[in-house]
Order: C-alpha cells, then sequence, then structure tokens
C-alpha cells in the first residue's frame, strides 16, 4: 500500500519517539486557519492565527497527543445582531494509534501525526451555539427591529396589533382583583 506523504502546518514527525513509550516532545505553533472553522452564527475566519501548544507522548498503543489551542472567533450575537469577536482557549487529548493495532479515530501515518482535524474539531465543538455580545443583551426591539437598550424595554410601545391594545396595561403586579380594569368588586363589608 502506498500513502502520500502529509504536510502541513499541523503535522509532526514522531519517527524519534515511535514505538518508544515514555519519550515525548513537546511543540509550540501559530499558523493561520486553514479555512472557515464554524457554520453557526460565530466561527474563526479563515487566515486567523491559531495557536498551539502540544505535547506528544509515546505510549505502548501509539501516540498520545495532548495540549491546548488558543484563537479568536468572529460572528454575530444572537439576539441583537451586532458584531462580536471573542478569545477562545480549548484543551485536547487524543491517541494516535499505531497502524492495525487499535481501533480510533486517528492513527500514525508515515511516523507523522497530523493535527489538523483534531484541532478543528476541539475548536468548532467550543464555539457558542447562541453566542451573545454581553450576558444580559436585551436583543432587537420586535416593533421597530432596532437594537434595544436596557432603558427602552420599560417604554410603552404602540402593540403590534390593535387587538392586543387591551393587554398592554395588564400586569400580573396586582393581587387584589378588584383592582384590575373591568372586573367588579363583588365583596360587602
Amino acid at each position: 500500500m502506498v500513502r502520500k506523504h502529509v504536510d502541513g502546518p499541523f503535522v509532526f514527525a514522531v519517527r524519534d519517539i515511535v514505538r518508544h513509550p515514555g519519550e515525548m516532545r513537546e511543540f509550540f505553533i501559530d499558523p493561520p486557519a486553514p479555512e472557515k472553522w464554524g457554520e453557526g452564527l460565530v466561527a474563526v475566519a479563515k487566515g486567523e492565527p491559531v495557536e498551539v501548544e502540544v505535547r506528544l507522548e509515546s505510549v505502548h498503543e501509539g501516540i498520545l497527543a495532548s495540549g491546548t489551542v488558543d484563537t479568536e472567533y468572529s460572528g454575530v450575537c444572537g439576539r441583537c445582531l451586532t458584531d462580536i469577536a471573542e478569545g477562545l482557549k480549548v484543551e485536547f487529548q487524543e491517541l494516535f494509534a499505531y497502524p492495525g493495532e487499535e481501533t480510533s479515530d486517528f492513527e500514525v501515518q508515515d511516523d507523522h501525526v497530523d493535527l489538523e482535524t483534531l484541532v478543528r474539531d476541539a475548536i468548532v465543538l467550543s464555539l457558542p451555539f447562541q453566542p451573545v455580545c454581553q450576558p444580559d443583551c436585551p436583543g432587537l426591539d420586535p416593533a421597530t427591529g432596532e437594537r434595544m437598550t436596557a432603558n427602552t424595554g420599560a417604554e410603552q410601545r404602540e402593540p403590534l396589533d390593535t387587538r392586543w391594545a387591551a393587554l398592554q396595561d395588564y400586569t400580573t403586579d396586582h393581587d387584589d382583583e378588584a383592582t384590575r380594569p373591568g372586573v367588579e368588586n363583588t365583596e360587602e363589608s
């Protein structure tokens, strides 16, 4: 079987530690993301620096890769659609098994390990599903479509549908039914 030689910024030669349990090597790289990583409201843009600190340890079953990834994602807030950019730090650990010995998603190939898929998956799985610009983001005003601020939520607005206008003054703050509009007090004193 002929295997093609893989090359790239996330590929590491491990020839000197293969089948030498206890041996390890540490690396630091900061290549740009080769493509956009992520498909939701936020993603790591193509060309964004991806800092990877990794320790490659030889164990009986293969090469154990442990490390951290530090990068930045960008996109839009899920509530108000404001542009956001946040840092992201992710830890990972995966066994690259020797060919034919272990059932694993990753394998040592031609005395190399390729961390690109591992790093990409760790980043994409750590991206927030519903990112927000701030934890208490009020979102967009349903009537105007403009970004709400903390004080605009309390203002009286025209309802979208006039059939609901009577409910605009209704609140659940009233404990006594006699104080509610349209309810007569039937108690006798």
